[in-house]
């Protein structure tokens, strides 16, 4: 049994109608509960817990330091390829924009993790399109070897595989493989992913278990909020977490609310969450779901990363760049034009970078964001785990 046949059962309307005619007095009481059911959740991300929401906050900085402390995992985002083979038409990578694309080769993307480890980050996670050409499994196990020499902590966020193709990957020593439903709307995944192995759901949603299966000790999972409605997206995501957590209890897991941001293809999400309603969901999240991580991108503004330290958050990117070689200039050499996924032009123009999946909203340095944490009375961790820990 997979988590495919338990979400095909979940009553997400039912949930969804219940949350929206929450009452003040269920909501009050709700935020006081422990050991917390789906309909309960449904509840503390209502429109009436909305406006208790510094009540569900300081529940949910209580939790937060009970389970995991005054720390903050801190991350860099390392993309080795923006080639892609699948049409997502909210993703500025997707087959049909007409963007710069590269796929760094191994010794480039030491050059990057070792630029990135000059900045103090020893945990990494490495991105790339969907692109068996470019981007194959013996392609990352050269990378994740390389990389494994000096940066004890990397996962991986890639093209869903299966499990024999993850256990070279964990044993190359990727700890961690993170992916994203990007909705969990069955109709809306229909419409934004058009072309590509992409389409199919049921693959993708099954992508976690099989990770595990393959021996990666971290699982993240997650939803891109702007797609569908953010409230059936977070009863979703909270009911796969908790399934993974019965089923695959042997990894962490973490989970990711990403924001839509402006990429190449000018697409307009159709959903507006608004700040508020992130801290809610991820306060809510906190409550019902207290042994988990929860990760903040540099997708969100600095003002709002500063706030929610503390009330959930554990796992924090910081310098983050999107496009391949974005941190050392590497592969522009090898820069390449696509149109519907075939090469069109060449370019060698130093001045030219690879196009970014989306536009980073908080710039900030490692250090300011390492010195902003501290300012919060909480600890930036750079590194928190090793191989020898496990050898």
């Amino acid at each position: 049994m997979s988590f495919v046949d338990t979400f095909n059962q979940l009553p997400l309307e039912r949930l969804v109608h219940d949350s929206l005619q929450t009452t003040p007095a269920q909501a009050r009481a709700t935020i006081d509960k422990n050991d917390l059911e789906l309909a309960d959740f449904a509840r503390l991300i209502s429109p009436v817990a909305g406006s208790k929401l510094e009540a569900i906050s300081r529940r949910a900085r209580a939790i937060t330091q009970q389970r995991f402390g005054k720390v903050i995992r801190l991350f860099a985002p390392l993309y080795v390829s923006n080639e892609c083979i699948n049409n997502c038409t909210y993703c500025g990578f997707s087959r049909d924009n007409p963007i710069l694309r590269v796929t760094l080769s191994p010794d480039e993307v030491v050059r990057e993790g070792q630029a990135l480890a000059a900045q103090g980050f020893r945990n990494l996670l490495l991105v790339a399109g969907e692109h068996p050409r470019f981007i194959s499994e013996g392609y990352l196990a050269e990378c994740v070897t390389a990389l494994h020499r000096f940066i004890p902590g990397i996962a991986l966020e890639v093209g869903p595989m299966d499990t024999a193709e993850y256990a070279p990957l964990a044993r190359a020593g990727a700890e961690g493989l993170v992916v994203y439903q990007e909705t969990y709307d069955r109709p809306v995944y229909s419409e934004m992913h058009t072309a590509g192995p992409k389409k199919d759901f049921d693959w993708r949603m099954t992508t976690p278990e099989r990770a595990y299966a393959g021996g990666f000790r971290r699982i993240g999972i997650g939803a891109l909020l702007g797609l569908g409605d953010w409230r059936w997206e977070a009863l979703s995501l909270a009911a796969h977490a908790r399934w993974l957590l019965r089923h695959c209890w042997k990894a962490q897991l973490t989970l990711s609310l990403p924001r839509l941001r402006p990429c190449a293809g000018e697409f307009d999400p159709p959903v507006k969450v608004t700040d508020p309603e992130l801290v809610q969901l991820t306060c809510a999240l906190r409550l019902f779901l207290p042994d988990v991580g929860i990760v903040l991108s540099t997708r969100e503004p600095a003002q709002l990363r500063n706030g929610l330290i503390g009330l959930g958050i554990t796992h924090m990117s910081a310098g983050s760049h999107t496009e391949p070689g974005g941190y050392t200039g590497a592969g522009r050499e090898n820069l390449h034009r696509t149109e519907r996924g075939r090469i069109v032009q060449d370019t060698t123009h130093a001045s030219q970078w690879a196009t970014g999946q989306f536009d980073i909203a908080d710039e900030r340095t490692p250090a300011e964001v390492a010195r902003q944490i501290e300012r919060a009375d909480h600890e930036p961790v750079w590194k928190d785990w090793d191989a020898a820990l496990t050898a």
